[in-house]
Formats: C-alpha cells, sequence, structure tokens
C-alpha cells in the first residue's frame, strides 16, 4: 500500500535535485497514479501502460535537474515527460493512433491523493472545454492521440494548412485562458 505525503512542491523539487531516494518515492506515491490514467488512456493497454509508467519515473529520476520551476509546475513537467513517452511507444510499435474518447476521466486524479493535483486545478480541462470544437479535436489527436499535423490533415480529410492555423490558434486562445 503506497502512502501519500503532502510535501511542498518546492522542497520536493529540492530533494529530488539532491538524489534524495525518499523524495523520488514521494514523488512516485503521490503522481502515479494519475500518471497511469493518463497513459492508459493513450495506450489503451494496461500492460503497455504499466511499462510506459516505469520508463517515465526512470526518465524523470534521470532528467530532473533539467526541471525549470519558472516554465511550469512540476505535475506539468511530469506529464508531458509521461505523455511523450507514451507516444514514443506507440510510434515504435508502427501503431496506428487513434484518437481515444478523451472524457471528464482523463482530467481526474485520484480521489484518495492527498496531492492536490487535479488537472482541473491548473486549469487544463476548463481551458481547453472553451476552446471550439474545430480547435478542440486537434488539440486531442495532437495531444492525446500522438498525431502529427500531418495525420490530423488526413484523419479529418482538411488541408494541412488549415491545421496548422487550427493549432496556432487553439494555442493562442489557450494563452489567453492562463
Amino acid at each position: 500500500m503506497s502512502r501519500k505525503t503532502n510535501i511542498p512542491e518546492d522542497e520536493l523539487v529540492t530533494l529530488l535535485m539532491s538524489r534524495d531516494k525518499d523524495a523520488f518515492r514521494i514523488l512516485y506515491d503521490n503522481y502515479s497514479s494519475t500518471l497511469y490514467g493518463i497513459v492508459l488512456k493513450i495506450v489503451g493497454s494496461a500492460e503497455v501502460a504499466e511499462d510506459v509508467l516505469q520508463e517515465s519515473f526512470v526518465k524523470i529520476w534521470k532528467n530532473i535537474s533539467s526541471y525549470d520551476k519558472t516554465k511550469g509546475r512540476l505535475f506539468t513537467w511530469l506529464l508531458n515527460i509521461t505523455r511523450n513517452t507514451a507516444i514514443d511507444k506507440l510510434r515504435a510499435k508502427h501503431e496506428k493512433y487513434q484518437i481515444q474518447s478523451i472524457d471528464d476521466s482523463v482530467y481526474q486524479v485520484d480521489k484518495q491523493s492527498s496531492a492536490t493535483m487535479k488537472v482541473d486545478h491548473i486549469g487544463v480541462k476548463q481551458s481547453v472545454q472553451q476552446l471550439k470544437p474545430e480547435h478542440r479535436i486537434i488539440i486531442d489527436m495532437a495531444y492525446y492521440g500522438g498525431y502529427t499535423q500531418e495525420e490530423i490533415s488526413e484523419e479529418l480529410k482538411i488541408p494541412l494548412g488549415t491545421v496548422k492555423t487550427r493549432m496556432r490558434n487553439a494555442i493562442i486562445e489557450l494563452r489567453k485562458i492562463f
């Protein structure tokens, strides 16, 4: 049974950068269930999701020194590493990327978690939902589905230039919202 520990994010990062193994256990206990849920949504297989999660935490441990708190919260950094690892795993298997239906569950954190890390708290769910549907689908496909802009163009049967414009407009809108 894993135990969750409340520790200020700055303190946790400092301990991690000093290679404190207990801090890594705290990081894993507080974030693994959330990250696993997101990875599972992306890869669609529990076995693959477990492998991706393990690989992601190895990357996190090895690269914690590259975390920069001025660029975002720790959770966002962890999420990006984990998401990219999941997408890389799909690409390595040469699987056809299929966008999963992005529902509210992808934005939820383990309710038992003492870390208050719902994606809601950083505003992602509400922000993405505020986008126009044609922008939201492109963000969902690129971020959660791992599609390239060319693949989005082919899948939605719209010109590549339109995909690029919608992606740019969506990012501009998200920046305004944040």
